[in-house]
């Protein structure tokens, strides 16, 4: 637009110029161009201003463009990066799932162990006290009468504390069972969280 302007002023001084009275020499006739020629030197000029004038606001609508794009743009960058730094929490936190399983699990495993040793022992202990109680009622088959009424007695103790026992093992029974359900469900979990990340 400037340009044009620019090249019109400069059109109207060249055409004031040329039509001011201008003393005709010889030599000014020889170098003066005819005014058909000038004409068209300044439609060309005119032209090549409404070109240039063109060029100058396409490119000012290209680079708006442009300019807009890389808005929309550096949103989208923005929206992706928000999104990446929500997966990677969800992934921190299913981290931390995963490890607070398997720690439970661990832990569900050594209790398990023990109770399970501490089973065999007692059941070990049970043994003993039948092979116990079986010798005592072959002493008392075979002993003096004075004598039946204290071993009964100890038959009786032995018997009360062989029942207390069978009555534990049998609770510790339940308790591996039940544990043993736990850590099923726990590994269940872990394979499950596992497979969902």
């Amino acid at each position: 637009m400037i340009w044009s302007l620019c090249l019109l002023c400069v059109a109207g001084s060249l055409r004031a110029a040329s039509a001011g009275p201008v003393r005709k020499t010889s030599k000014m006739e020889e170098k003066a161009a005819p005014q058909d020629e000038v004409n068209v030197l300044m439609f060309g000029v005119i032209q090549f201003s409404e070109s240039l004038n063109y060029v100058y606001e396409t490119t000012e609508a290209k680079i708006a463009k442009i300019s807009q794009s890389l808005k929309s743009h550096e949103g989208t960058l923005q929206k992706l990066e928000q999104q990446t730094e929500q997966a990677a929490e969800v992934e921190k936190q299913i981290k931390g799932v995963i490890q607070l399983l398997q720690a439970q699990m661990t832990n569900q495993e050594a209790q398990t162990r023990i109770t399970k040793d501490w089973l065999i022992s007692m059941e070990k202990e049970e043994v003993a006290l039948r092979k116990k109680v079986r010798r005592l009622e072959m002493y008392l088959n075979n002993s003096i009468p004075t004598s039946i009424k204290e071993l009964q007695e100890r038959a009786a103790e032995q018997s009360n504390i062989l029942q207390d026992l069978q009555h534990l093992t049998q609770f510790q029974k339940e308790t591996i069972e039940t544990q043993e359900e736990q850590l099923s469900k726990l590994r269940e979990m872990s394979e499950a969280t596992t497979l969902s990340f």
